[in-house]
């Protein structure tokens, strides 16, 4: 900073302050002098010039005046051209309108009437009752706020005449016939008016029939012509200007139009003249003001001014032009009496002298304080500059001083400031915001706001329709109501901009990413002056796009791969489904059970679950660690997924053993037939042949079904099993011939046998047991190269086919090898998972999805978690995890529960500490198992629950609020 501006040398020069409040009160000096000296001189003319001056003002005044009041009916008029009331051809097609025009009257207090004329004669016109006058004259019922006077041309060439009322729902109260209604709108001179032209017509001031006002009419065609528009504007506050118009006292002022009828005077009793049923204006002679009719007399050009005299009195008078309707020799007359303006000018000189005197020392110590207060907002603008060179954009725009120059400059400092600003926070929210819509709108928002235009709107490209679809707008737009288009990329080098309303310009800018292909359209509509016609704005606009479809280019890329890794995730997880005929659609029906249980959590505002919460992020981490629960299988040998029967590996080996019995059954009947041939007993050896045969059938089917295994096998069985396998049979062949090196690794050194050989009917060969050699796993809990907290007990071998031994199992079909074998799948998942480079917002998706097989009594695997170490997402998975398997009915080796049946067990489950009781409580009363089954369970499966019952069989609920359904933002 020490080389910028604040190091310049200063210099000699004096404070801001101290200048400025010197050189006030010097001119203060100079301006006493000057008035003193040349007061007397041109104070009778400069009064007289003021007094014409003024009233030229005023005429001025009430001319701008009274086109304000006609501004905004002739702003409706040119809307209402062109609704569709203009095609009506019935009352009722035109009261759907009543809306439109009884809020256009709400609007505008000015407006008497909005009507519409009829080339058939037709008429309906909308009036506000809001005079009690009104409402007495047409006998308006109570709570109606609005009137219709309809005039509606029949077939038969009659007219069926009728008023309407409404309150201000627009319901209608009464309908009531008026055939005394005698009006024909084509007779009127608004409606012959604009039957000539299509431009707007103006009608002179008169004095409307049902309320007595004075007011105007304006009237046009419609746009398809078929009818004419017309609305009355009171003038009512006309004659109340009048009054406030006066240059003094005595002052007379009138409106008066050609004809020399008065149109406004303060005095309004005095125009209006009654006669008959009708009431016309009076003359400028009728006032009885003789001031006002000497000026009329006088017949002066428009805008002159003259003295003349009236009894005796000097009198300065002077006709203003008042074109404001379309009629010729409307005038404004002004007269005031001369000693209003210039009497005691004389005598007042002498005081005048010493009032500028006292004045002028009086405002010495003001000029001195104006100096010095405008030395402060100079002050005030350094300290904003310096507070912007410290990077605070966050200030308001200094209070109005009394310099112009320091205003502007404050306020182009605020507006560079404010800026700046808004582009940070276009900066901030393309960086933070995660949604596309969400940022968009944000920053539409405010860059419609920092370039100060008038609305926007931004299209995205739909890559796969070639569409640009709406994404977000701001402001009223002018066009683009279509909420998507076929667009051609027009390979912009600069903004393409076009006019598309009166003063009102829109920039079109192409949004391309970094690779160069188009993502959207930003369409900006702002007001045709300099600063926007500036190319400084075009670059800023330019630049900013370009960082806007950066963001959107970098969040779809973000949305895609989100959507790919979602795809990625499904494609394994139906891989693993069809891996196996018999376990096809877990993957997918777990995670579904799970994000309903989670989602129906997060929907509670009572309970044990009221303070479950899941943000986005954390959502979609549960969704992805339910999807790839079950990824390690990918890697599980599917013959002991599907393992079905003890004996079975690759194939079902019952088809070994019975072959064997068959070999045994053949040699009892060689036996036989040997014997005899030898001069045996035949009949002796045909019931001992009977009698082997019949035990080998008995052994076979005991055998058989040992295979098929159950819920649990006697140790009588077991001791019968080996008794079996001691029987022995002849093998002729040599047992290593077209065996792999797997095989005959196992087997070790060749060593020739004496063939034949007698070989055990059930064996536990060495050759069954394959050991782990270098693959064993590091699952131990005292492995060092355990690195992922696995708690598990390892096998002596990595597998045993044993016969005996696999027929021995006690319950099920897997043995010890197969259990850890199938196990092993939720170690791979943990180890595979946390290999990826999961972002910090995913960074749980690997527990979620390898904590499912824990139990709360800390007896799960693979890390043997407690309770304390378990999150509600982790006891979510578990539970939807054993309810999918109970109820799957795809498995080989077990029979489909059902709904009944599998909540009981999960009920044991969560006795016994396995799954979370508070967890399966919630589950139980949620009825979601009901949403489940109807989804994913046979018919067959789904049966009447008694919940009542399977509560019975949980632990007693101890406390409201469990410590395991804290919420997902302490757990999780």
């Amino acid at each position: 900073m020490g080389n910028g501006p604040h190091s310049l040398a200063r210099g000699h020069s004096w404070p801001i302050k101290l200048s400025i409040a010197t050189v006030v009160v010097l001119c203060m000096l100079v301006l006493a002098v000057g008035v003193i000296g040349i007061g007397w001189s041109g104070a009778r003319s400069t009064l007289l010039d003021t007094a014409a001056r003024t009233a030229r003002d005023a005429g001025q005044l009430i001319t701008e005046k009274s086109r304000r009041m006609l501004e905004p009916a002739q702003a409706t008029l040119r809307m209402l051209v062109a609704d569709p009331i203009a095609s009506a051809t019935t009352l009722e097609d035109r009261l759907l309108r009543l809306g439109t025009l009884s809020d256009v009257l709400t609007a505008n207090e000015l407006m008497s009437s909005v009507f519409v004329g009829y080339s058939d004669g037709s008429f309906m016109l909308v009036r506000p009752l809001d005079r009690e006058d009104l409402r007495k004259k047409f006998n308006a019922p109570p709570m109606s706020n609005f009137m219709v006077q309809s005039v509606q041309s029949q077939p038969n060439g009659e007219f069926k005449r009728e008023f309407l009322f409404f309150n201000a729902s627009r319901t209608l109260l009464e309908r009531r016939s008026q055939p005394d209604y005698r009006f024909d709108p084509r007779t009127r001179p608004w409606y012959k008016a604009s039957v000539l032209t299509a431009a707007p017509q103006l009608s002179e001031p008169y004095i409307f029939f049902s309320s007595r006002q004075i007011g105007v009419t304006l009237s046009q065609a419609s746009q398809n012509g078929k009818a004419i528009f017309g609305i009355d504007v009171v003038l009512d506050d006309l004659a109340n200007s009048l009054e406030g118009l006066k240059i003094s006292p005595n002052t007379q002022l009138a409106l008066v139009n050609e004809k020399g009828r008065v149109l406004a005077y303060p005095d309004m009793q005095k125009v209006l003249i009654k006669g008959g049923d009708k009431f016309e204006f009076s003359t400028v002679d009728g006032l009885a003001v003789p001031s006002l009719s000497k000026l009329n007399a006088l017949g002066l050009d428009k805008g002159k001014v003259a003295a003349f005299e009236v009894n005796g009195q000097e009198w300065l008078g002077a006709s203003l032009p008042f074109d404001v309707w379309q009629s010729d020799g409307m005038r404004l007359l002004v007269a005031a009496p001369s000693d209003d303006l210039l009497g005691g000018l004389r005598g007042k000189l002498l005081h005048l002298i010493v009032v500028v005197v006292v004045l002028a020392l009086l405002l010495m110590p003001l000029g001195w304080w104006a100096g010095a207060k405008i030395g402060e907002s100079m002050d005030k603008l350094t300290a904003q500059a310096q507070r912007m060179s410290r990077f605070d954009f966050s200030q308001s725009q200094l209070k109005t001083t009394m310099v112009q120059e320091v205003n502007d400059l404050s306020g182009v400092m605020h507006d560079m400031g404010q800026t700046i600003e808004t582009f940070l926070q276009i900066s901030q929210d393309m960086a933070t915001e995660p949604k596309v819509e969400h940022m968009l709108n944000n920053v539409l928002d405010q860059m419609v706001m920092a370039t100060r235009c008038l609305a926007g709107v931004v299209y995205l490209l739909n890559h796969t329709s070639h569409k640009m679809e709406r994404a977000v707008a701001h402001g009223d737009l002018c066009g683009h109501e279509e909420k998507c288009f076929m667009y051609t990329d027009q390979q912009q080098a600069i903004p393409e901009t076009h006019q598309v309303a009166e003063g009102v310009v829109e920039m079109q800018i192409e949004l391309r990413g970094r690779s160069g292909l188009l993502e959207g359209l930003l369409i900006l509509q702002y007001q045709d002056d300099d600063s926007h016609a500036d190319s400084a704005f075009t670059g800023f606009v330019h630049k900013l796009s370009g960082m806007l479809a950066v963001s959107i280019e970098t969040r779809q890329l973000i949305d895609a791969q989100k959507k790919l890794l979602d795809a990625v995730i499904r494609l394994m997880a139906d891989a693993i489904d069809a891996k196996s005929p018999y376990t096809g659609g877990h993957c997918e029906r777990v995670p579904e059970l799970a994000g309903m249980l989670v989602d129906q959590m997060g929907r509670e505002e009572s309970g044990p679950y009221a303070g479950f919460k899941m943000s986005e992020d954390q959502r979609y981490e549960f969704h992805l660690g339910a999807w790839l629960h079950d990824c390690g299988k990918v890697i599980s040998p599917e013959h002991i997924i599907d393992k079905a029967t003890k004996l079975e590996t690759i194939y079902n080996r019952i088809h070994e053993i019975r072959m064997r019995f068959e070999v045994m059954w053949r040699d009892a009947e060689l036996d036989h037939w040997r014997a005899v041939a030898f001069g045996g007993d035949e009949e002796a050896s045909f019931a001992v042949l009977k009698q082997r045969q019949q035990v080998l059938q008995n052994d076979f089917s005991f055998v058989a079904r040992c295979n098929v295994g159950g819920e649990f096998m006697a140790d009588e069985d077991i001791r019968r099993l080996q008794q079996i396998g001691r029987q022995t049979w002849l093998r002729f062949f040599d047992k290593q011939l077209g065996l792999s090196a797997d095989e005959n690794r196992r087997l070790g050194d060749y060593v020739p046998e004496k063939l034949p050989i007698a070989e055990q009917l059930l064996a536990d060969r060495s050759d069954h047991v394959v050991p782990w050699g270098e693959r064993k796993p590091a699952v131990e809990k005292g492995d060092p190269n355990n690195h992922h907290g696995f708690d598990m007990e390892l096998p002596k071998h990595a597998q045993n086919m044993g016969e005996l031994y696999n027929l021995s199992i006690r319950r099920g079909t897997l043995t010890e090898e197969d259990r850890f074998k199938i196990n092993d799948h939720i170690v791979q998942t943990l180890i595979m998972l946390r290999s990826l480079p999961w972002p910090a917002r995913l960074a749980k998706v690997p527990e979620i999805a390898a904590t499912h097989h824990e139990k709360l009594d800390g007896k799960g695997y693979p890390r043997r978690l407690s309770a304390d170490q378990l999150s509600t997402a982790d006891r979510v998975m578990a539970l939807a995890d054993v309810f999918e398997a109970l109820t799957a009915a795809d498995r080989p080796y077990k029979s489909p529960k059902t709904l009944t049946e599998s909540l009981k067990i999960m009920a044991f489950m969560a006795k016994d500490q396995h799954i979370d009781a508070e967890l399966f409580r919630y589950f139980l009363h949620s009825k979601l198992w009901l949403v489940f089954a109807g989804k994913f369970m046979r018919k067959e499966q789904i049966d009447e629950v008694d919940i009542a019952a399977i509560e019975k069989l949980l632990p007693i609920k101890e406390e409201p609020v469990s410590s395991r359904s804290k919420p997902a933002e302490l757990k999780n």
